[in-house]
């Protein structure tokens, strides 16, 4: 759906040019919701901005589809960009116009004169996004959550087929967050949109996307799919963002094990594998002892998984991993 392709991006600073963004390539497959990651200052929001060319690339080119938005005109390029909706982290509603007038807005900007069909196809988003209740009430009016929910009504009123997403939940309470990233993997599913995500938060990412592409300092640094930059992170920022997210497993990762006897593993498990008792079976075949140090069962989007930090003793620890790595279950051996 997206590929960018040696795709660069500066900004002219007093008379000299600073990178924003390091020359990547990347793509993004149709129908997925694919997360980029990063913090502050990384180049989170220039990327997706440039996806609709709100900021053009310094070089490169970008596809959607088949088309090079970077070599359109003027005319073509506002028409692709109704094919293309946007959500923003402070929703950046029209304070003067009702909840049915903010979600009708961009259909009359897009020179749609039937007022009829106008307001059936507000009607119709707002009851998607269980605010149809509210359609004549004022932003004002309405909880954080609740404007997020007409941002996004309004960013799918032409129909896109990408939906952009620049922080959408940052300025939310965690049950709000949890409420709307529910309501855009439904939208996900039942219209089969292209999602971009950009946050700072590695949970948005775990319950949400599918892959995800990890920003520092204008660079791409990792990127795959999201179970497996979140279960086995290389590079050291998406490790700080995976020990944010999941604090009290790093806090057990930085227990004292060179007082614990055996060997210290880490067993991570996915799909039907979490709920298999293949540790048991193995630790009783092969007659190995085991300490849990620390462990966690969760979902990544709906991926059921689990990790396990253990203390393995015995004679018979290599035929132990062995065994479970023949289960499929990803054995890492981690140093004291």
């Amino acid at each position: 759906m997206i590929r960018f392709i040696d795709v660069h991006k500066s900004y002219r600073v007093e008379g000299k040019d600073v990178p924003a963004l390091e020359p990547f390539s990347l793509e993004i497959a149709d129908g997925e919701v694919f997360g980029i990651i990063g913090h502050s200052g990384a180049g989170k929001s220039t990327l997706v901005r440039l996806i609709n060319l709100l900021e053009r690339p310094t070089g490169g080119r970008i596809l959607v589809g088949d088309t090079d938005i970077t070599a359109l005109s003027d005319a073509p390029l506002r028409a692709a960009r109704q094919r293309i909706g946007m959500i923003f982290q402070h929703f950046n509603l029209l304070a003067s116009q009702t909840v049915v007038e903010n979600v009708a807005f961009p259909l009359r900007l897009a020179g749609d004169k039937d007022t009829k069909a106008i307001r059936a196809r507000a009607d119709e988003l707002l009851q998607h996004v269980g605010l149809s209740v509210h359609a004549n009430k004022y932003p004002s009016q309405l909880s954080g959550g609740q404007k997020q929910r007409v941002g996004i009504a309004r960013a799918l009123a032409n129909h896109p087929s990408i939906l952009l997403c620049d922080e959408a939940t940052s300025a939310l309470d965690p049950q709000t967050t949890a409420s709307v990233l529910d309501l855009l993997a439904q939208i996900n599913r039942e219209l089969k949109l292209t999602i971009v995500l950009i946050t700072h938060e590695m949970d948005v990412v775990r319950r949400v996307c599918d892959r995800v592409a990890v920003l520092d300092t204008g660079r791409i640094v990792e990127h795959g799919a999201v179970a497996d930059v979140f279960l086995h992170p290389k590079h050291p920022t998406t490790r700080r963002f995976v020990n944010e997210a999941l604090p009290e497993e790093a806090a057990g990762e930085r227990l004292p094990y060179e007082h614990v006897p055996g060997r210290i593993m880490r067993l991570s498990f996915r799909g039907e594998a979490t709920w298999s008792p293949t540790l048991g079976r193995v630790t009783r075949e092969t007659g190995v002892d085991f300490n849990i140090l620390a462990g966690r069962i969760d979902r990544i989007k709906d991926l059921p998984y689990g990790q396990l930090t253990l203390a393995m003793q015995g004679a018979n620890v290599d035929a132990a991993l062995r065994a479970l790595r023949e289960a499929g279950i990803e054995v890492e051996e981690l140093a004291r």
